[in-house]
């Protein structure tokens, strides 16, 4: 989970190779007005969101049913988004790249093809509900260190959280 920018796509998809989970971008999973709205540069709002989550829920739910591991890319910004990724699925964890605003804004700018807009980081960031002391499953990572570094941080979580050495 994160904010757009923070490379939960390319931090995941690698850590799927490392660990061979299977892996599903969740950006795959909008509805077509969700991702034209976003083209446009208009950020989307709660009930833009609510089919989104649910097919994202649904995903989760059915990729658990066949695999050990499973990485499934999420923005879950608030913690009404993760408790609705939650219902139904209580081995859920999240990992949450964190990092300064100036460098995912880099990111972003340096990104082509992409239908997110650098400008609408500064949506994400106010509706960024940081994990509370009660969200256990919730695990931040710095993407600060090299792509490597966050990847191999990450394989770390995941295999703690599958109970592997």
């Amino acid at each position: 989970m994160g904010v757009s920018g923070t490379g939960k796509s390319s931090v995941a998809s690698a850590a799927a190779r490392e660990t061979g989970a299977a892996f599903l971008d969740g950006d795959f999973l909008h509805p077509r007005a969700n991702i034209l709205k976003m083209a446009e540069g208009r950020a989307l709002t709660d009930e833009d969101r609510m089919p989104w989550l649910a097919a994202v829920n649904d995903a989760v739910f059915a990729m658990r049913r066949s695999n050990m591991i499973s990485i499934v890319v999420c923005s879950a910004l608030k913690r009404a988004y993760r408790d609705r990724l939650r219902d139904g699925n209580p081995e859920l964890a999240f990992i949450h790249l964190v990092g300064d605003r100036a460098l995912i804004e880099k990111r972003l700018r340096l990104r082509g093809g992409h239908f997110f807009k650098p400008e609408m980081l500064d949506s994400q960031f106010a509706a960024l509900e940081p994990a509370g002391s009660d969200e256990a499953d919730v695990t931040p990572v710095s993407i600060e260190p090299p792509l490597a570094e966050v990847v191999r941080r990450v394989v770390e979580v995941i295999r703690a959280a599958a109970g592997e050495p």
